[in-house]
């Protein structure tokens, strides 16, 4: 328990330097050129040393398809509740697809090695992945509201280097490569400084959520799917799973961890309230502080 605390207090330390630099130093932090850094580059090592770690087999494919199952069944559910519940098309969105979005890349998987050591990163790189084609089809639906082309989402989709490298360290793995010692190390200096990049640009990105403007009715409903309905879902799917209790703890960590800043971007994108969707980030990132201290509790039920 209190090894957890201290792994999950590392885990924000780095959070927390990425805040107090950006309300530092301003605008000379550049958090778009941080961004651009780690998704073109310093992912891709991450992708390479995750998907190369261990060979592919039936076991390391099962939890991004349970993953997928829950988040899909969660999503089945969310559809006729936001419309019942809201009337507006923009907040029927929101409402719909934000919790479904989960920040399983930034936090997820630095949370994930924390917690479960660096023999969960396969599982956690390939959920990641499983998470990035959600946000580009069901999400860029959503906060489009409908108005958005097939193409266009697959070609946002296909610009991403990540999901490139993920394909060709797949091949090489199923080819049977395996890295040296030298390459291996390489690989990892490059995954722990995306990870760290990625925590430092996460407390950035929380500097500049101004709560300003809260919609308290979307705030309850967008908080209690996150951290009661998917917890609930993912709790009687993998109950019924006959898996190891490692994937277990890795899928239900990547389904609670608060929501990914991927949604401001689609909301900004497309004109669906941006600041509203701003505000249930910082919201379930505040919660998710709370959630971590009895996550080991929650992690055991399983």
């Amino acid at each position: 328990m209190v090894e957890t605390l201290l792994s999950l207090s590392g885990i924000y330390l780095f959070i927390a330097v990425g805040f107090v630099a950006k309300w530092t130093f301003k605008e000379k932090i550049d958090d778009r050129t941080i961004t651009l850094l780690s998704v073109y580059f310093l992912q891709i090592f991450l992708t390479f040393w995750g998907l190369l770690k261990r060979p592919i087999d039936t076991e390391l494919l099962i939890a991004p398809t349970l993953y997928l199952v829950i988040t899909l069944i969660s999503l089945m559910l969310m559809i006729p509740l936001a419309k019942m519940l809201f009337g507006d098309p923009k907040e029927r969105s929101i409402a719909t697809v934000s919790a479904l979005i989960g920040n399983t890349g930034n936090l997820g998987i630095p949370l994930g090695i924390a917690l479960f050591g660096e023999e969960s990163v396969p599982y956690l790189t390939l959920i990641n992945l499983v998470n990035v084609f959600f946000v580009y089809t069901i999400g860029v639906f959503y906060y489009s509201r409908g108005e958005f082309s097939v193409q266009g989402s697959l070609l946002n989709i296909v610009k991403l280097p990540v999901l490139w490298a993920a394909m060709v360290a797949i091949g090489l793995n199923l080819a049977g490569y395996h890295p040296g010692h030298a390459v291996d190390k390489t690989l990892m200096m490059g995954a722990y400084a995306s990870m760290t990049m990625q925590l430092v640009l996460f407390g950035i990105y929380l500097y500049g959520i101004k709560l300003t403007q809260i919609n308290l009715r979307l705030t309850v409903w967008v908080n209690s799917t996150k951290f009661v309905m998917i917890p609930l879902i993912a709790f009687v799917v993998l109950s019924q799973a006959d898996i190891s209790a490692l994937i277990k703890g890795i899928l239900f960590l990547e389904l609670i961890v608060p929501l990914a800043v991927a949604n401001v971007n689609l909301a900004s994108l497309y004109g669906c309230e941006p600041r509203t969707v701003t505000v249930q980030v910082f919201v379930t990132s505040v919660l998710f502080l709370g959630i971590a201290l009895v996550l080991p509790v929650l992690l055991n039920i399983l």
